[in-house]
């Protein structure tokens, strides 16, 4: 059963405290995103670039341009307190907990002001690694149904305890 929410999510009866926005280029997780914010009652921002295609019934999609980090930039300046972001970029997760919201990647883990700089540090020097000529081993394996349980697990958890601030 989906919930009676306009999609533009401006319904005057509904005061939102938070929002849920989503890094959406390479997001593979934008349903149960989309089936927890329905239930929820939570309004949803899929941003994208327009080198992609997206369209929802229940989120507004936001269409950017493919300049490098657009779409980066236009979710971060979105971003208010208390929201709930969702990125797999550890840049854009450190701003986000600048702001004040949430943040939390696609394979459920919750970035926190603990360790997002750890994180950061670890990209940094793979960063530096791939620039010598070295390899970095990645993460390219196909996701997993028990993947998807982990996250919309703690995905759930996260937009709960973000909605009782």
């Amino acid at each position: 059963m989906q919930a009676s929410v306009n999609k533009d999510h401006t319904d005057e009866r509904y005061e939102y405290y938070m929002k849920i926005l989503v890094d959406a280029d390479a997001c593979p997780v934008k349903d149960i995103i989309e089936d927890i914010a329905i239930k929820l009652e939570i309004p949803v921002l899929m941003l994208i670039d327009t080198s992609h295609i997206l369209h929802s019934e229940y989120s507004q999609v936001i269409s950017v341009s493919q300049a490098p980090d657009a779409v980066d930039f236009a979710l971060i300046n979105r971003t208010e307190k208390g929201d709930v972001v969702v990125t797999q970029d550890y840049g854009v997760a450190a701003m986000a907990l600048g702001k004040g919201a949430y943040a939390i990647h696609h394979n459920g883990r919750v970035y926190t002001d603990y360790n997002i700089d750890i994180m950061l540090m670890e990209r940094d020097y793979a960063k530096r690694l791939r620039q010598s000529g070295r390899r970095v081993k990645g993460h390219n394996k196909k996701r997993t149904h028990k993947q998807d349980l982990q996250f919309a697990e703690a995905f759930e958890r996260l937009c709960i305890r973000a909605s009782n601030r």
